[in-house]
Parts: structure tokens; C-alpha cells; sequence
């Protein structure tokens, strides 16, 4: 499926709290029905104090056009749909979030592992955004992620989820790729993969480890945001 993941910054004014109120009282209802919208989650942060961005949207289509319909595509951080629903859904988006401010990620989920048969209802999820070292192509980057690092990543102590996600149009995107790791505790991911506050982490066993070693042969780690939080299921048509 495709996936479009808009990583939320409140509007100046708003505590963390009001923005989600807001977000989750008034803006869900309308945007999980945008017209081809098939999955709709949300990802609240752990430690807001400490989160890089208020929250992730992550809306999910079986067709990329519909996708592009719905809230535009790569390139620009704003769109302007023309859709019913969808147009309502951007409308209010200027009620609380800092549109300019909102960076946003069009791709397609390779589901690397998958332990609980897709049902992500409040798990924790460390999601990391991509980008790749200064001299890489984004089809060398997506190539070494892939081959050499993915299957390290799916072995990581307590992931019961991981899914990659690699842009339909990287010349356009803002990241070279999603990494999406699952827990079941929120206490393994931080002892895996390093808590709020950091974009950098130093786990020292196992799996973890290897990946994080891993880490430094593709990845620009101090240019790469990534996020804490739980999932919470809005919308599954499957």
C-alpha cells in the first residue's frame, strides 16, 4: 500500500495537550473519511517534552493517484485538494497545525516482519527518517538499507513489527526512506534504539548493537529526525 506520514507541529500558541485535543476531537472525523483512504493511524510521543514533532498522521492508500488526489505530492509541503472531504480535511488543518513547519513522506510499506498480523493497536513504534551520507546516490543508499542493514534491523531485540517504506519519488521527498520498528514495551525500545532527546542512541548488546554500528555505513545520523510514540488505530478497511 501507499503511505503518505505528515510528522505534526502544533501552531505557535498551542501546548502540546490543546494540539492533540484539537487533533484528535475535531480534525480525525473528517480525515479518516478523505475520499480512498483505506488505513488511517496515529502516533502520539512518549515524552512530548522531549519529541521532535507533536505527532505523526500516517494515511494509507491502495492507489497512488487517490493518495495524490487526496493531499497532493512530493515537492511542497502544502496541497490543495479538490475533493470534498479532502478539501474540508486541509481547511482545518490551518485551525492547528504549522503547515510550513510539517515535514512529509510519500512512499510504499515493505512489511519486513510481522509477528502480530498487522494489528499495531498501541504498540511503540520508533520511527526514523531517513537520509543518506553526503556521496551516495538515493539508489545506493536504498540498496545498502535494503540488503545489508534490513535484514540486521529485523532481528533487533523485541521487534515484533518492521516495515520500510522507500519513496515513490525521491528527487521529490524529503527523506530517502521510513524505518518503522514495533515493540511491545516501551522499556525494550528504549534499551534498543535509545530514548527522546536524541537522534543518536549507543545500545550495547546484541542485535542492537550491530545495527547501530551498521548505521554509520549509509546513514547521515544527525540530519535524520525520528520519533517516539504509541499507535493508535483510527481506520482498517483490512
Amino acid at each position: 500500500m501507499y503511505k503518505h506520514v505528515a510528522l505534526l507541529v502544533r501552531q505557535e500558541g498551542l501546548s502540546h495537550e490543546e494540539f492533540v485535543d484539537y487533533w484528535q476531537t475535531n480534525h480525525t472525523p473528517i480525515a479518516k473519511d478523505i475520499e480512498g483512504v483505506v488505513r488511517y493511524q496515529q502516533v502520539l510521543p512518549t515524552e512530548p517534552d522531549h519529541a521532535e514533532f507533536d505527532g505523526l498522521a500516517e494515511l494509507y492508500f491502495d492507489d497512488l493517484e487517490d493518495l495524490h488526489d487526496a493531499l497532493g505530492s512530493p515537492g511542497s509541503r502544502d496541497y490543495d485538494p479538490t475533493k470534498e472531504v479532502a478539501a474540508k480535511a486541509r481547511e482545518d488543518v490551518d485551525n492547528f497545525l504549522a503547515v510550513e513547519q510539517r515535514p512529509r513522506f510519500i512512499g510504499e510499506e515493505i512489511v519486513q516482519k510481522d509477528e502480530v498480523d498487522g494489528d499495531t493497536e498501541g504498540l511503540y513504534k520508533h520511527s526514523a527518517f531517513l537520509v543518506r551520507q553526503d556521496g551516495m546516490s538515493h539508489e545506493e543508499f536504498v540498496d545498502y538499507w535494503q540488503t545489508n542493514h534490513t535484514p540486521i534491523a529485523r532481528e533487533i531485540e523485541g521487534v515484533v513489527k518492521y516495515n520500510t517504506i522507500v519513496p515513490t519519488d525521491p528527487e521529490n521527498a524529503e527523506f530517502d526512506g521510513v524505518a518503522e520498528l514495533y515493540f511491545d514495551d516501551l522499556e525494550k525500545l528504549y534499551d534498543a534504539l535509545g530514548s527522546e532527546g536524541s537522534r543518536d542512541y549507543d545500545p550495547d548488546r546484541g542485535k542492537a548493537k550491530a545495527a547501530r554500528e551498521d548505521v554509520d555505513n549509509f546513514l547521515a545520523i544527525d540530519d535524520r529526525p525520528r520519533f517516539i510514540g504509541r499507535e493508535r488505530l483510527v481506520k482498517r478497511e483490512r
